[in-house]
C-alpha cells in the first residue's frame, strides 16, 4: 500500500494539478515577477497548510509566541477523519487573500510558507506501507489566471525548489510529514487517537513554545530521562526542540524507538496513577448510582 499526501497543495481551492509526476530534472516554464498582470492572484483566494517550521519562521517573523500565531493567523483542520490536525492560513475577515498581501507583494516573502514557495509545483510525499522513511515526486498546477506559465524561462525543478529557498523548508519539515503519512498508512493498526495523542501531535508540532514548557515541566522530567547537555540544547535552539517533537511523537504514538529514555520508575508510577484516576472514577459512578435510586 502507498500513501500520498500533497503538503504544499496550491494555495487555491480545487486547483487543477495536472496528475503526471516528475522527479527533480522535470523542466518548467515559468517565473512570477512585478510587474506581471496576475501579480497578488495566487494571494487573493488561500488555502494554504502551514508546516511546522513555517509557523516557526512566521512567528519569529512577527515577534509572536506560537499560541499568538496560532490564534491570530491560523485555524486547525483533520488530515483525515478522526486523524491527527494540520493548520492552515487563516484568509482576511470576512474575506479569502491573506493577511500578508500588500499592492506591492508579500509582507512576510522572506519568511514566506513552504506552499508559496513551491507554487506552481506541488511537493509530493509518499511512503510505502514497509518502508521507515517517505519519498518524493513533484507535480505541476496550471491555473488559467496565472501568467507566469507563459514567461520565456526554463529550468527544473530542482533549480527551482533551491531558487525558492526550499531545501531547507522541505528537510526540517521531513520528520512532520513522516508522522502524517505514518497515522495514514498505519490505518486501524494504530487504532484511534486518543484526545490526549491529537492534543500532544498539535502541541509538539505546532505549539512550540508550550512544548518547551511541557519539556521543562515536573511532569515530564519525572517520567523522561534527558540528558543535561541534550535538554540545554534543544531548550536553546527552536530547530532542535521543534525535531526532538517530532522524535517523541514518533516514540508515544506509534511506539518506535527514538532513545528517549524513561525513568526505572516512571512507569509503575504511570500504573499507579492510572489506577488511582479508574478507582476515583469508579467510586464517583457509584455514588452517582446510589443518589439516583
Amino acid at each position: 500500500m502507498e500513501v500520498e499526501i500533497d503538503i504544499s497543495e496550491s494555495p487555491y481551492p480545487n486547483s487543477p494539478v495536472i496528475p503526471t509526476q516528475y522527479d527533480g530534472d522535470k523542466v518548467i516554464q515559468f517565473q512570477c515577477r512585478k510587474g506581471i498582470t496576475c501579480w497578488n492572484a495566487c494571494c487573493s483566494n488561500i488555502d494554504i497548510i502551514l508546516s511546522p517550521y513555517d509557523i516557526l519562521r512566521l512567528k519569529r517573523r512577527l515577534n509572536l509566541t506560537s499560541g499568538e500565531f496560532l490564534t491570530q493567523y491560523t485555524y486547525p483542520f483533520e488530515f483525515e477523519k478522526e486523524g491527527v490536525a494540520g493548520v492552515k492560513f487563516k484568509p482576511v475577515d470576512n474575506g479569502t487573500a491573506c493577511q500578508f498581501m500588500r499592492p506591492e507583494g508579500c509582507s512576510v516573502y522572506e519568511d514566506r510558507p513552504t506552499a508559496c514557495r513551491y507554487y506552481p509545483v506541488a511537493l509530493l510525499s509518499m511512503r510505502r506501507q514497509d518502508e521507515f522513511t517517505d519519498s518524493w515526486s513533484y507535480a505541476l498546477i496550471e491555473e488559467k489566471h496565472c501568467l507566469g506559465h507563459n514567461e520565456p524561462r526554463s529550468l527544473t525543478i530542482n533549480d527551482y525548489r533551491k531558487e525558492q529557498g526550499l531545501e531547507d523548508y522541505d528537510q526540517l519539515a521531513r520528520g512532520w510529514r513522516q508522522l502524517i503519512l505514518k497515522k495514514k498508512s498505519s490505518g486501524p493498526t494504530v487504532g484511534k487517537p486518543s484526545k490526549r495523542s491529537l492534543l500532544m501531535f498539535f502541541m509538539a508540532c505546532y505549539d512550540l513554545d508550550r512544548f518547551r514548557e511541557f519539556v521543562i515541566s515536573d511532569s515530564f522530567n519525572e517520567t523522561y530521562d534527558l540528558p543535561g547537555d541534550f535538554k540545554q540544547k534543544i531548550l536553546g535552539d527552536e530547530i532542535e526542540l521543534m525535531q526532538f517533537g517530532f522524535r517523541f511523537l514518533r516514540q508515544v504514538m506509534f511506539g518506535e524507538d527514538e532513545g528517549i529514555t524513561m525513568h526505572s520508575d516512571a512507569m509503575d508510577k504511570l500504573l499507579a496513577r492510572k489506577r488511582e484516576i479508574e478507582a476515583l472514577r469508579a467510586e464517583q459512578g457509584n455514588q452517582d448510582d446510589a443518589q439516583e435510586a
